[in-house]
């Protein structure tokens, strides 16, 4: 692993990738499991109502412990929590595949998801901490390319091992990444402390959290059966409520308007909302109305992340010499260009579909690093792993929300309602990421040191 003295410890960009790792790894699970949900059913006999839970039992715990782990990992040493977040997603990924009923696959999505979480946290800050600060921008770069690639091809990947060998292959694929990272990660953090446990407010946000999210989640799949939705969906907002105004609330309140962060925040959500919506929608277009075939869909959608993987880096190091701020604006700007093309398309032939998709690609990778690196700035090193936990809520909040708004969408008729609404969300990201905060008390620390990994 190459190594350079750097600021009093070691550059190790093995822990780079490390963070991109984690963030391949967290999102494309999110994704990955949704093609298997119709062979779960018929494997353990269940309806899809209770397998599509495969995939939600996943989801309800990263969304619910995203921010009680920030606020625990801005104190806890890292190397005993990646050891163990990188060890508990790969055993519980196997337990899940080896499950001889339903009861069993849930629990042990449930369990992986709780690890998800802290994978989510944990990438900005392995990323950051690792190398010296002029080229932290090339080193989030990393994560902030290869979660959405995740997001992208864990469908793709999905469908290829369900359709050869069966739904829990694609528990099983992702064993070798998490060994990998496990033991780059074992090389590269120095030893540390055992963490301490979470603390009873962190308890307390997790479980009103969870009880909102698991309700509205339960709620939304038991709508077309009856009463019992509407009511659970209601009922999510009184956890809910109480969450925003106890503790937990209040300290990301805090640190929004101490770090004048909010517009960047909102930037993540509405560019994640619009890419998750068109990635959808064409996916749905291409084969049901335009007639063409699922394989030349593919390739068509490709364009975008394959676009993204090139920008990336290139991202990274516009920040680092340019400042963060201008890049990932030009970047927004650049994916509402793309997605405008598409929306002023005449016809939709893959080749029209996927070069204006690679144009958008560009504007995601110049954008996706910059924009974490902005925020984890402003935080400052006592609170980057808080500030890292709300950049992934709201990026994970706009992956959920796109789709939804893309099923609503699709019962409209004109198919090109969802490139024109993503064209506008990716604009209003623009204008929040340009509109520079009024300066206060809270300083950036673009070339500050942070403690060592």
């Amino acid at each position: 692993m190459p190594r350079d003295r750097v600021g009093g410890h070691d550059e190790r960009w093995g822990l780079v990738a490390v963070a991109g790792i984690c963030s391949f790894l967290a999102m494309f699970d999110m994704s990955v499991m949704t093609v298997a949900v119709p062979g779960i059913a018929a494997g353990f006999a269940v309806p899809v109502s209770v397998a599509q839970w495969a995939v939600l039992a996943y989801q309800l715990p990263v969304v619910a412990l995203l921010l009680p782990a920030g606020r625990w990992l801005d104190r806890a040493p890292l190397r005993p929590v990646v050891l163990g977040a990188l060890a508990g997603f790969g055993l519980c990924g196997a337990a899940a595949a080896a499950a001889p009923v339903a009861a069993v696959l849930l629990g042990a999505r449930l369990l992986q998801g709780a690890c998800g979480a802290v994978l989510f946290v944990l990438m900005p800050l392995l990323a950051v901490r690792a190398v010296r600060p002029e080229r932290r921008g090339r080193a989030m770069s990393v994560p902030a390319t290869l979660g959405p690639l995740g997001a992208v091809t864990g469908p793709a990947l999905g469908g290829v091992l369900l359709d050869h060998w069966g739904w829990r292959t694609v528990l099983l694929v992702k064993l070798p990444l998490c060994l990998v990272a496990w033991w780059l990660a074992r090389r590269g953090l120095a030893p540390g402390g055992r963490p301490t446990a979470p603390g009873r407010a962190e308890c307390r946000d997790a479980a009103l959290a969870g009880a909102a999210v698991g309700a509205l989640l339960l709620g939304l799949t038991l709508l077309p059966e009856g009463w019992g939705g509407p009511v659970l969906c209601a009922f999510a907002l009184v956890p809910g409520v109480l969450w925003v105004r106890g503790t937990g609330g209040r300290q990301v309140r805090g640190t929004l308007r101490s770090t004048r962060t909010g517009g960047a925040h909102a930037a993540v959500l509405a560019l994640a909302a619009a890419f998750a919506a068109v990635h959808f929608l064409l996916a749905v277009q291409l084969q049901r109305t335009e007639g063409v075939s699922a394989s030349a869909t593919g390739l068509a959608l490709l364009a975008f992340p394959a676009a993204m993987a090139v920008a990336g880096p290139v991202g990274g190091r516009l920040a680092d010499r340019l400042g963060a701020r201008p890049v990932a604006v030009v970047g927004a700007a650049l994916v509402a260009v793309g997605f405008g093309l598409l929306a002023t398309a005449g016809a939709w032939p893959p080749f029209q579909v996927g070069w204006r998709l690679a144009v958008a690609g560009l504007g995601m990778g110049l954008y996706g690093g910059p924009v974490q690196l902005l925020v984890l700035d402003a935080a400052g090193p006592a609170r980057m792993a808080t500030a890292g936990s709300t950049v992934q809520l709201a990026r994970s909040a706009g992956f959920t929300l796109g789709p939804a708004a893309a099923t609503a969408l699709a019962g409209l008729g004109d198919p090109r309602t969802g490139p024109v609404l993503a064209t506008a969300a990716a604009l209003l990201a623009t204008l929040l990421l340009a509109r520079r905060p009024a300066p206060d008390g809270a300083t950036a620390i673009r070339h500050a040191p942070v403690p060592p990994p």
